[in-house]
């Protein structure tokens, strides 16, 4: 029984575009300065200058939260048009010369890039973050164990970042591929506590590959800043009904962890080496191929993964009331395919990447 619905709260990140190249371009801060007055502390920099990141407060009601959402994606695709510019929800640039991108002008980012060096050159990468309220670290670390074995559907659900820099990359998420090279990133370990967390966290430090905590960049992980888990696996949908599926499916899950967490079940330990294939298979094949179940060490169609995944917070999600718009969203993804089979179609009526970047920009806004 569920005591309490656990506050949500989303972060999304979005490419500037020049509308009439379709390249994306430094003009981040452009938009930031049309788009502040109306938004506030609601959209922010981001680590390039290709990049605008938005938040929303949080909230329990999924549906109200999409309403947010479109409405601050409105307000950014305004301030965009009113500096000559668009804005676009995709998971890596479609065009432009990006590498290396143009970084902020920020003492952090800067030091990053002392630290990482060409890590950085594939950085103009926009996910879908979502924060899901936790009691303690402890049980974050405990949700993220559970979350593990599922992360690879979500990506495949997401995927949508097959070109990049004017290349079609084979993949239905390049931004998967790209970001797993990060010495702290892609698929969590395994902890048995929080503390065994804080000491790996520790070692990593001492050796250089975290420069913070806000460097911990495992797609799940407990929040460096907030009471939450923070689930970062997903490319940023290029239509919010898409990302508030993904949203309502991650908290079902922390909400099926919770619960049996208070059982008293820490989760499955499944092999790293086990999860980064299957991470690799989701990211490959995307929505519309064949995934790694990781629990029977078998390939089944993703489809089929996906609808599993569903049966498996479908209690979870009937407590909370959020199955009827779930189940909708479930059904319209895996009927019109993921965001990276709708860009290949946009290029295949007329082999145009510009026609992609249109199609992305119409979706963002609608």
């Amino acid at each position: 029984m569920i005591e309490a619905l656990p506050l949500l709260g989303i972060e999304e990140e979005y490419l500037v575009v020049d509308p009439v190249s379709r390249h994306a371009v430094p003009a981040a801060r452009e938009v930031l300065e049309a788009a502040g007055p109306l938004l506030g502390d609601n959209v922010a920099k981001e680590i390039t200058r290709l990049q605008v990141e938005v938040r929303t407060p949080p909230s329990t009601d999924l549906a109200e939260l999409g309403e947010r959402l479109r409405h601050t994606r409105a307000e950014v695709a305004r301030a965009a048009r009113s500096r000559g510019l668009a804005v676009m929800a995709c998971g890596m640039p479609v065009l432009g010369p990006v590498i290396p991108p143009p970084m902020t002008e920020d003492d952090r980012y800067q030091r990053g890039q002392r630290i990482y060096g060409q890590l950085n050159d594939e950085m103009s990468i926009c996910a879908l973050h979502v924060h899901v309220d936790v009691p303690d670290p402890e049980h974050a670390v405990y949700v993220g164990n559970h979350l593990r074995p599922w992360l690879p559907i979500l990506i495949a659900l997401a995927a949508n970042s097959p070109y990049f820099a004017g290349r079609d990359t084979g993949y239905a998420s390049w931004r998967v591929i790209s970001w797993g090279r990060w010495p702290v990133a892609g698929a969590p370990p395994y902890f048995a506590s929080y503390a065994d967390y804080e000491n790996s966290i520790a070692a990593m430090s001492q050796s250089g590959a975290v420069m913070d905590p806000g460097t911990v960049f495992w797609d799940a992980r407990p929040s460096p800043r907030l009471p939450t888990i923070e689930v970062r696996v997903a490319d940023v949908p290029s239509h919010v009904d898409d990302s508030m599926t993904i949203v309502g499916l991650i908290r079902g899950l922390v909400v099926t962890a919770l619960t049996a967490v208070a059982r008293g079940d820490l989760g499955s330990p499944y092999p790293a080496e086990v999860l980064r294939a299957a991470y690799w298979r989701a990211a490959r094949d995307g929505l519309h191929g064949e995934a790694l179940d990781i629990e029977r060490a078998a390939l089944v169609p993703a489809s089929v993964l996906a609808r599993r995944l569903l049966d498996h917070v479908r209690p979870s999600l009937a407590e909370i009331g959020d199955l009827p718009l779930i189940e909708d969203g479930m059904a319209r993804m895996l009927g019109r395919g993921s965001g990276a089979v709708r860009q290949r179609k946009s290029y295949a009526r007329r082999s145009s990447l510009p026609d992609v970047v249109d199609d992305l920009i119409e979706a963002t806004a609608a």
